[in-house]
């Protein structure tokens, strides 16, 4: 694949003696959306977080935008926007304080950190709601701003961990477009999630991940037609037959 955006290589997590990522090997090229799919539990947010660096790994290694991670962190976490499925917000905070306060932890000052404030809370629906405290806002809105401040340093590469877990479907379905349109702009983007329906909408490559392991990756229809020819399989039947697991234990 050219112009690789982020390889991992036997990227290992381990707990005591519980093993969390398993020897992750991935390679996700510029300009795509990445989606990966596994149940809560899989390692799919230690995975993102050793990405990030925020967890150290304990085997294995990472290189971001051709560079190493550990000896190029500076350089490189400056080019990723991390949307963490905790929210990272200050609910005593009004929205354009926590864009301010994210977005100038990357350098950006004076005039430059206002235009990047409204410009990132504009590009999430929130700039008529800049001066109002964060705690304030729904389940929603409180991702959006979450988003808000990820991207106000225009970064290269956008990672959300399971950014709509709890909120209604509108914004569900408001934050899902975001994604497109800022791929179309020219971010690549990770996604992980639970929901089979949202990896299908937007990614255009996909990773099945169970117990610490990709265990099978591709388009949608490739992954289909690993374990069936029914043209009409979902998702959630392909994970399940790979897997022996149901994605999610009941609807959410």
């Amino acid at each position: 694949m050219e112009d690789i955006i982020l390889r991992t290589t036997d990227l290992t997590k381990k707990y005591n003696n519980k093993t969390v990522v398993d020897g992750l090997s991935l390679e996700i090229g510029r300009g795509e959306i990445f989606g990966l799919l596994g149940p809560n539990g899989a390692g799919k947010s230690t995975t993102m977080n050793m990405i990030c660096s925020i967890v150290r790994p304990t085997a294995g290694k990472v290189e971001l935008f051709g560079k190493e991670l550990t000896s190029n962190k500076k350089d490189v976490i400056k080019r990723i926007g991390y949307i963490p499925q905790e929210l990272a917000i200050h609910g005593d905070l009004k929205a354009w304080e926590n864009a301010e306060l994210f977005i100038s932890l990357y350098g950006i000052k004076g005039e430059k950190l206002k235009q990047a404030v409204n410009s990132s809370l504009e590009y999430v629906g929130l700039l008529d709601r800049r001066n109002d405290f964060a705690k304030t806002f729904s389940g929603g809105m409180k991702r959006r701003l979450n988003i808000a401040c990820a991207i106000g340093h225009d970064p290269e590469l956008l990672i959300f961990d399971e950014p709509t877990v709890g909120i209604d479907p509108q914004s569900r379905n408001f934050i899902l477009e975001k994604i497109k349109e800022s791929n179309k702009k020219g971010a690549t983007v990770i996604y992980t999630s639970h929901y089979m329906e949202e990896i299908e909408a937007i990614c255009t490559r996909i990773a099945i991940m169970d117990s610490g392991r990709v265990i099978a990756s591709g388009t949608s229809s490739e992954l289909k037609k690993m374990v069936s020819s029914k043209e009409d399989m979902t998702l959630e039947e392909v994970f399940l037959t790979m897997t022996g697991k149901k994605l999610r234990d009941t609807a959410e």
